[in-house]
């Protein structure tokens, strides 16, 4: 009897984007986030029409690039959040550091900040396909001055580390640079990012847009009864400083 070949995994495909200054400085932003949007094979077209018509709902022209910055409007990012929001083939995890409340003594490059920024969300999103016995590639938006080949040693030495990353579920070829204009799902990412940044950004009013991330709640990732901070929203740090200025979090 000949046999059946065993059915290859399920593949899922996480785009990354974040929103805010890498580095810590007086000057920089007191936030900063990294995004993914986490999407299956199967459902890549879906959300390649998706983002077709978020173009005509916004005016833009078929094949445009979205970028959040652009959205002018009020209406169109809560537009964009609450849309995506809505969309069942997506699934969203981020990271959020919260920078004044680092330990003294914190000092980072933007390289550095990036990638321990990145092992966060690798660790949750390695969980999610590890759940769903899938196997999932990474595909990050393009980093002004990061060289693939410092990602590549990072990645080398977190496979040697003893970390909570699940590398089996994983793509073994590691995760990739892109430009959003070339692969036009990193646009998800942006949204997310920068719907997430605007939760906690204080504007020189001293006013947050939590409507936004609100939006995107139904679509963060969520494992069980675990807590949205360990998955879905990872803040760090989660001590009791970030707790007190950040109580909203816990009721998404």
């Amino acid at each position: 009897m000949q046999e059946v070949p065993a059915a290859l995994p399920r593949q899922l495909h996480a785009f990354v984007d974040e929103a805010g200054v890498r580095s810590r400085s007086p000057k920089s932003s007191d936030h900063f986030v990294m995004s993914a949007v986490v999407i299956a094979e199967q459902d890549l077209p879906q959300a390649s029409l998706y983002l077709e018509g978020l173009r005509k709902d916004l005016g833009r022209q078929p094949g445009d690039t979205l970028h959040w910055q652009n959205f002018r409007k009020h209406e169109q990012r809560v537009h964009a959040a609450k849309t995506l929001g809505a969309q069942e083939w997506a699934t969203i995890s981020s990271v959020v550091v919260c920078k004044r409340h680092l330990p003294a003594g914190t000092e980072l490059t933007e390289d550095q900040a990036y990638l321990f920024t990145l092992r966060f969300l690798l660790e949750r999103l390695s969980w999610l396909a590890r759940d769903s016995r899938s196997v999932l590639s990474v595909s990050l938006a393009h980093i002004v001055r990061m060289k693939l080949a410092t990602l590549r040693e990072y990645e080398a030495n977190l496979r040697a580390d003893q970390t909570q990353i699940e590398w089996s579920a994983l793509n073994p070829k590691g995760a990739r640079f892109e430009y959003p204009n070339a692969l036009e799902f990193l646009q998800l990412a942006d949204i997310a990012a920068s719907a997430t940044f605007s939760a906690f950004r204080v504007d020189p009013f001293g006013n947050t847009e939590r409507r936004y991330l609100k939006e995107l709640a139904p679509r963060l990732y969520r494992r069980g009864a675990g807590a949205l901070t360990s998955y879905g929203l990872k803040m760090h740090p989660w001590s009791g400083s970030t707790k007190a200025a950040y109580p909203w979090v816990a009721a998404l």
